[in-house]
């Protein structure tokens, strides 16, 4: 007894084990698929709020894990409307399952149904709407959903492929294992006529398709008109209606997935779990890049609030912006750590940059220091605020260095850190951010003054 993919009949032959795969079919590749599954599920690392955007795609995950516990393949029919999909899987189960009809696209909804002709039971077979149905964009874009989502799919035609097959068929395997190429309806050609075909999709498919998983069924064959003629040259014209032919697709099939079946599930599990730790990633830099923003801006306004408030001699106004702390709290949103040390040897290092691409800005921004004290009232709340604003750019210019620099995974890039701080500054609207500093710290002040 084989094992996962049994066959019920007895006097079955065994089929071929392609060369090169395993003889299990790729239970060890299964395996690992199951391990990299469980993990990704129950990674603590993934904030709620992760989870919660990625609700749908985790899901997913779940869904096809519990597909790999219970060793389940599921093979998809792809194809224009009206190559008889249906008809073709209906034909494999050997019952009428799936909906057919001689209306254009009656497939609309996704379908499945499990291949009993094995006793696992564990091989699904899924139905999909035609791909080019005139106003079916969103059952367009289900059927390429499921294709990419099953373990193995059937692409049909019933002709030579056209140029939209083709590309569509191209499209499907960018995202994709292997293809079977199906020609339906092959009893509508003569026996030369088919071979001819068969060459021709071979060929135009040559790189997409391998030449040994194109092949021909007649999944609805056409009645057939019989005549007889009687004794007395009397003549009886009656239909016949051919049993349907998919024997040589059967045993494609079978020898896939009896040689490959386990590892097909395998790797497309791990495509998309690998789709889905992307998207975790991405999302899980951009939370981090709110709170980080949010640390920023705290720090920012601190600093600016604190020289605001203090008088303070004619000095570095970059000394007063670097923060150790807020550089040490930027590392810890990014799951990092670095000592005050080493802070203030960012701090220092983008702060050299700063004074580099901004010297003169920083030596108007000393003269407003000097006038910081001069003037009672409204002036001095005036002049404060323009100087505690200039001090909440400068920390923020800083945080904003190193948030990237975490970010990058404590690295400046090819570039270097001035490449870096060049950047932030030139993507920073500098006019804006030292008017709403300014505003911010003038309305604390003026509380301050106000309660004081």
């Amino acid at each position: 007894m084989w094992s996962w993919f049994s066959r019920n009949s007895p006097e079955a032959d065994p089929a071929p084990t392609a060369k090169g795969k395993s003889a299990d079919g790729g239970a060890e590749h299964l395996e690992l698929a199951r391990e990299s599954l469980r993990d990704l599920l129950h990674d603590e690392r993934v904030p709620a709020e992760v989870r919660q955007d990625l609700a749908a795609d985790y899901a997913q995950v779940e869904r096809l894990l519990d597909r790999l516990e219970h060793e389940q393949i599921h093979v998809a029919v792809f194809g224009r409307v009206s190559v008889g999909k249906s008809a073709l899987l209906n034909a494999l189960l050997g019952r009428n399952h799936y909906t057919t009809s001689p209306l254009h696209g009656e497939t609309k909804t996704v379908a499945n149904a499990s291949w009993t002709q094995y006793d696992s039971g564990n091989v699904h077979l899924i139905d999909t709407p035609g791909i080019d149905e005139v106003g079916g964009e969103v059952r367009e874009r289900l059927a390429t959903e499921v294709a990419e989502n099953s373990d193995l799919v059937m692409f049909v035609v019933d002709g030579d492929i056209t140029g939209t097959e083709l590309a569509a068929l191209r499209q499907l395997k960018a995202h994709h294992g292997p293809v079977i190429l199906v020609l339906n309806k092959s009893d509508r050609y003569a026996p030369a006529e088919r071979e001819a075909l068969l060459e021709s999709l071979r060929r135009k498919c040559e790189g997409v398709v391998a030449p040994d998983h194109v092949v021909a069924a007649s999944a609805d064959p056409a009645p057939r008109l019989v005549i007889r003629v009687d004794a007395e040259g009397n003549e009886t014209e009656t239909e016949t209606y051919p049993e349907p032919d998919v024997a040589a697709l059967r045993t494609l099939l079978w020898g896939v997935l009896e040689a490959e079946g386990k590892s097909l599930a395998a790797v497309n599990a791990g495509l998309f779990a690998g789709k889905l730790n992307d998207q975790v990633a991405k999302r899980l830099l951009e939370v981090r890049r709110d709170v980080a923003e949010r640390v920023v801006r705290s720090y920012s306004l601190g600093k600016g609030l604190g020289v605001a408030l203090n008088p303070i001699p004619v000095v570095d106004l970059l000394a007063l912006a670097a923060d150790g702390a807020m550089i040490v709290h930027l590392s810890r949103v990014y799951g990092m750590s670095i000592t005050r040390k080493e802070a203030g040897q960012l701090i220092r290092t983008i702060a050299g940059q700063i004074t580099l691409l901004m010297g003169t800005v920083w030596g108007v921004s000393l003269v407003s220091s000097a006038l910081k004290g001069v003037s009672l009232g409204l002036s001095t709340i005036l002049t404060a605020a323009a100087q505690g604003a200039v001090a909440y750019y400068g920390t923020y210019v800083i945080g904003r260095a190193a948030e990237r620099y975490f970010a990058e995974g404590q690295s400046w890039g090819p570039g270097g850190p001035k490449q870096a701080v060049q950047e932030i500054l030139e993507g920073l609207d500098s006019d804006s951010l030292l008017a709403m500093a300014r505003e911010d710290i003038m309305a604390r002040l003026k509380t301050r003054q106000s309660t004081g």
